[in-house]
């Protein structure tokens, strides 16, 4: 329809595990009956200029853009799973739509279990991202048949948003003339009604087929890592576990 439903909001800091159960707490207290779809959308790179030497921890001990944008969207993810699983069921279509990046590509199966390479924030985003493909991949693997959910994952374009801002927060002259250019930005950039296409295209598209990875409202192929069943597998196993504890 042309007239949208009620939209509630409600506070999440995907970094931090109280927060995610808070609110996945507060979502089943609240619209617990059913959970069509999870589109997992936030995601942080807050060092564009690479300017690191050392990952940023999180209070827990984290690289902050491994914490966020992969454990906390798993966190996420796995609490709210009874749900979708549940809904699947009941309506036979329910989904996971987890937005990654191209710059999966830039992320190695080697490094998800520990760092085997000098630290780059560009590297740990991309580290980040491979491993929410991964999870897309075997989120379909379990939940597909037997629950009726499907999982996908897509890169968006290259969209407009606040993340280069955050990313170049603090950085002086840089920042300051990458603020009076963003008009200039923004007109060679997706808007974020253009960038959320491919996110509405899986999250809404009959008989789409699940546990792949899509672009510009098209299947598209992933990094050749993410297609690495035994790390796939691995991963899966060692968030749940860190999940769990």
């Amino acid at each position: 329809t042309d007239s949208p439903g009620p939209v509630d909001g409600h506070a999440l800091d995907l970094s931090r595990t109280d927060s995610v159960v808070g609110f996945a707490r507060w979502f089943t207290e609240t619209r617990g009956e059913r959970l069509d779809v999870l589109i997992n959308n936030a995601g942080i790179h807050l060092d564009l200029l690479s300017r690191w030497k050392e990952p940023h921890l999180t209070d827990d001990g984290f690289e902050i853009q491994w914490r966020t944008n992969y454990l906390g969207t798993a966190h996420l993810t796995h609490v709210l799973l009874p749900l979708l699983e549940k809904t699947g069921l009941a309506t036979g279509d329910a989904r996971i739509v987890n937005v990654v990046s191209q710059l999966h590509k830039k992320g190695s199966n080697d490094d998800l279990f520990g760092a085997t390479r000098p630290y780059n924030s560009w590297t740990a985003y991309g580290n980040s991202k491979l491993a929410l493909v991964h999870m897309t991949t075997e989120l379909q693997r379990r939940c597909a048949t037997e629950s009726h959910l499907q999982a996908y994952c897509l890169h968006p374009g290259s969209v407009f948003t606040n993340v280069a801002a955050k990313g170049l927060e603090g950085t002086g002259l840089i920042e300051k003339v990458r603020n009076a250019l963003s008009p200039i930005e923004a007109f060679f950039l997706k808007t974020p009604e253009e960038g959320a296409q491919t996110q509405i295209y899986c999250a809404t598209q009959p008989g789409l087929p699940g546990g792949a990875y899509y672009e510009e409202c098209r299947r598209s192929e992933a990094s050749s890592d993410a297609a690495a069943a035994d790390v796939t597998a691995r991963l899966w196993v060692e968030t749940l576990a860190w999940v769990r504890a």
